[in-house]
């Protein structure tokens, strides 16, 4: 049976040739390794949810939330991606707080009681480290005024840049690729600061992988790393390596969320 495999992301428009050449390597790796039921393309037609959830799972990327909480008994690390991106050190990552750029703000204490925009509840990077950023702030527990519910780190990026909200937490490597794809966009905000350092997006397969698949996803992750054909798509995708972290590695991701947790939501509405 062929399974399914998806690289979610970061699948920016003008990355889509990149991830499927990345891909392309990636495949013809696992087939070598002796991984069998590899899909000859991505699959980029249902949600990422559903995909996460089905037993034909091959191969994706998560953000380190959903692996550690609504998706860990559905998905188990391969590797981490190590990136080339301001905020990111060795498989760590953090995320970029921008506000917009003729803010008069100086510090994330400055941001008490603004429009905050998130990408989503389950995002590590743009609410859980955020929330546990801001809530020594604040012995209340509340801090942001309102918010908005984007739906994606790029409707976040437009929501502070077009002045709908006065601040957002993108994680380091979407920040760069919008610096990069996006820049009229980008250059109407300006980062204030970063959040903690944290276990980077992993690569993933689904939970009840065994070690045998498990040990030939990462020599098709090796080998993707070391093909010149790919190269292309490495550097327009910003990766630079991958280290084999573990779900012990994630243990830090529930502690970022639990002293988020002490924070108060404000009353939050999709844009």
């Amino acid at each position: 049976m062929t399974g399914r495999a998806s690289l979610p992301m970061y699948d920016l428009p003008e990355l889509r040739a990149a991830q499927d050449d990345l891909w392309r390597s990636l495949a013809g790796a696992f087939r070598a390794a002796g991984v069998g039921g590899v899909p000859g393309r991505l699959t980029r037609d249902r949600p990422v949810a559903a995909l996460w959830r089905d037993r034909d799972l091959l191969f994706s990327q998560s953000c380190g939330y959903p692996l550690t909480h609504d998706f860990a008994d559905w998905l188990r690390p391969v590797a981490t991606p190590v990136y080339a991106a301001e905020g990111c050190d060795g498989p760590l990552y953090r995320s970029a707080v921008v506000v917009p750029a003729d803010s008069a703000v100086e510090s994330l204490a400055d941001c008490r009681g603004a429009v905050c925009a998130v990408n989503g509840w389950g995002s590590l990077s743009g609410w859980h480290a955020l929330a546990a950023l801001a809530a020594p702030l604040v012995p209340d527990g509340g801090f942001f005024g309102a918010g908005q519910v984007t739906g994606g780190h790029l409707a976040s990026l437009a929501a502070v840049a077009e002045g709908r909200a006065g601040l957002a937490a993108l994680d380091a490597v979407s920040w760069a690729l919008f610096q990069r794809h996006r820049p009229a966009l980008a250059r109407r905000v300006r980062v204030l600061c970063w959040t903690e350092p944290a276990p980077g997006l992993p690569f993933v397969t689904r939970a009840d992988a065994d070690g045998r698949l498990l040990d030939g996803l990462r020599a098709g992750v090796a080998a993707m790393l070391a093909d010149a054909d790919a190269a292309a798509a490495r550097r327009a995708l910003l990766i630079d390596g991958a280290e084999p972290l573990t779900e012990a590695d994630y243990a830090p991701v529930p502690e970022i969320a639990r002293r988020g947790a002490t924070l108060r939501l404000p009353a939050f509405e999709a844009a």
